[in-house]
């Protein structure tokens, strides 16, 4: 079954993570309709990190009951977030081509934007052709969906009872590590 993939990123400390949001077609509506529902009035975008400890338990609580996945790839930053991120790029665009994905989502960086693309190509290159699949970078206030990428890096990272609360929305959680 084709997928779609909504991606953001976190970092704690020397770990970097690329989190993506694989949501089904059928899911996409109803999904963004959840995450606008959660917004205060004149809010534009949930960003975790600028919420109150209450309410992020509210927003966690909320998509535990939506029954979306996200996966999450980790990687050792100590020798730059770029190459990090390029790694977790490499591999989930592979594996995304992998389950005939049709499409990936990723929250802009705006200048940095074009280390993704070469990445995205690079893996593409390797691809049949004639594969379905498409990416593009849009801001995070644009894409709800880019915001459950976002809950799930920052709970993930955070560790403890974060951790513990997004676990049944954690799907993989892919470890790359280089030296």
């Amino acid at each position: 079954m084709t997928v779609h993939a909504f991606v953001d990123e976190s970092r704690r400390q020397d770990t970097y993570y690329l989190a993506a949001a694989i949501i089904h077609p059928r899911q996409l509506r109803q999904t963004r309709s959840v995450l606008r529902g959660l917004l205060f009035p004149g809010q534009r975008e949930l960003h975790f990190a600028k919420e109150t400890p209450s309410r992020r338990k509210l927003i966690v609580s909320t998509l535990c009951e939506l029954g979306v996945e996200v996966d999450i790839y980790a990687a050792n930053c100590r020798k730059g977030e770029e190459r990090a991120r390029r790694e977790c790029l490499t591999r989930l665009t592979a594996g995304l081509v992998q389950r005939d994905a049709l499409r990936l989502v990723l929250d802009s960086r705006e200048g940095r934007d074009v280390h993704d693309r070469e990445t995205i190509v690079r893996v593409l290159r390797k691809a049949d052709p004639d594969t379905p699949f498409s990416y593009e970078h849009f801001e995070s206030a644009g894409e709800p969906l880019l915001w459950l990428a976002d809950i799930v890096a920052w709970c993930h990272g955070a560790g403890g009872d974060w951790a513990r609360r997004i676990r049944p929305v954690v799907g993989d959680l892919i470890r790359l590590d280089y030296p």
